[in-house]
């Protein structure tokens, strides 16, 4: 089979892009032809503002460019992870102009909320929901604090609601979870075109030999992620060492939290390469999810079950669908820091308990994460839009940069 697989960098590198990667990959190995077109955001530096917020909602240039590419690669199905904001939604009448089938990964909300992660002032916030003109978001200029930027955001789902082009461009959605999918039914998109296919890992890191001396938490430094809500837990926690990987906004207000309050047994790492991230997941006795907004998916806990490693999430959304509460890890109510410390210390004081949720964490991963699970359900939805067809173009895999 041909694809065409379509994305937008983002300019802070995340799991959108390492998924897209993953995926292409993927499909290679198993002998598809996957060609690539590719648009990065460092495009936009310099870029004037009129210009960028046009390109936003129909970049006419790119769906120029996108066009040649399809017609010199002729794919049987183009497949879209993040179209924002410079490929913009032009680019799907393109494929359909040309007869190729549309399938659209929602990597996250941005179709439903302008910021994309129904999260505001520090909480879940579903005010844009439902609503054929975003403009509570607007008011508020809930993406990147910008009242401007955010229209614009509004103005793009605005446009192309009134053109009904999520509806009749797009063949089939793949939500990464039954939670997603229900929250995007319930914001208009029609049921009937979405799937659920979960992110995966691979390669395989294989599982853990031992049973790990510290709690780790891997993400973004950032108010969504729980991390104030964590770092309350451990201040009833001293003396379990957790191990903190990733940057962001609240890596200055972290470290000075630390000091200040005599974490000692805390550990900031930074940002760090996935195969030292994978070596620390291993040396793990349990990785923590605290996260206190609608996540996608959450590839971070699927990297723990492939390690063999239970997980210790908060019950509110994806998160609750991933981790199975007394199997696969625990529940702890959301923003709760109480609840938190309190399933933590059971956690770390109950070693055989840990290791057997690792098991099955493991076995989690082998039935519903792999790449070849994950292969197989991804030909199913191609084969759901398109047809067979016979010859066309044949030589090398190229990339469309």
């Amino acid at each position: 089979m041909r694809i065409l697989l379509v994305h937008n960098y983002y300019q802070q590198p995340g799991g959108e892009d390492q998924v897209f990667s993953a995926e292409s990959s993927m499909l290679k190995k198993h002998g598809c032809r996957a060609y690539r077109y590719t648009v990065h955001n460092d495009r936009i530096k310099g870029m004037n503002p009129l210009m960028l917020a046009g390109n936003t909602l129909w970049n006419k240039a790119i769906a120029s460019e996108l066009r040649e590419t399809v017609r010199k690669v002729r794919p049987d199905v183009v497949h879209f992870h993040n179209t924002f904001p410079l490929i913009s939604p032009a680019a799907y009448y393109v494929a359909k102009a040309e007869g190729i089938p549309v399938v659209q990964t929602l990597h996250n909300y941005r179709l439903l909320c302008p910021n994309a992660e129904f999260f505001y002032n520090n909480s879940v916030c579903e005010g844009c929901l439902g609503k054929a003109v975003p403009w509570p978001g607007a008011l508020k200029g809930c993406y990147r604090d910008s009242r401007a930027q955010t229209a614009v955001v509004a103005m793009m789902l605005t446009f192309h609601r009134m053109l009904k082009t999520w509806q009749k461009k797009v063949d089939i959605y793949i939500a990464l979870t039954d939670f997603a999918r229900n929250k995007f039914i319930e914001g208009g998109l029609p049921a009937e075109k979405i799937v659920v296919k979960p992110n995966f890992v691979y390669p395989d890191p294989g599982p853990k030999d031992s049973v790990g001396s510290y709690a780790l938490f891997i993400g973004r430094l950032s108010p969504e992620k729980g991390i104030g809500t964590l770092l309350e837990a451990w201040k009833r926690l001293q003396g379990i060492p957790l191990k903190l990987v990733g940057d962001g906004p609240l890596m200055g207000e972290i470290r000075k939290s630390v000091e200040k309050e005599g974490l000692t047994c805390i550990e900031t790492l930074g940002h760090c390469p996935q195969k030292d991230v994978l070596s620390l997941i291993k040396g793990a006795r349990f990785l923590i999810f605290p996260s206190e907004w609608y996540e996608t998916f959450g590839r971070v806990a699927i990297e723990a079950f492939a390690c063999g490693v239970p997980v210790i999430a908060s019950n509110l959304g994806a998160m609750a669908e991933i981790v199975e509460d007394g199997r696969t890890g625990l529940h702890f109510e959301t923003g709760n820091s109480e609840d938190l410390a309190a399933k933590v210390e059971w956690a770390w004081t109950h070693e055989k308990e840990m290791l057997d949720m690792g098991r099955d964490a493991r076995e989690e991963y082998e039935e519903k994460y792999t790449a070849e699970r994950n292969y197989e359900m991804l030909m199913e939805i191609y084969k759901k839009v398109t047809n067979t067809r016979k010859g066309g173009i044949t030589g090398t895999d190229n990339e469309y940069t």
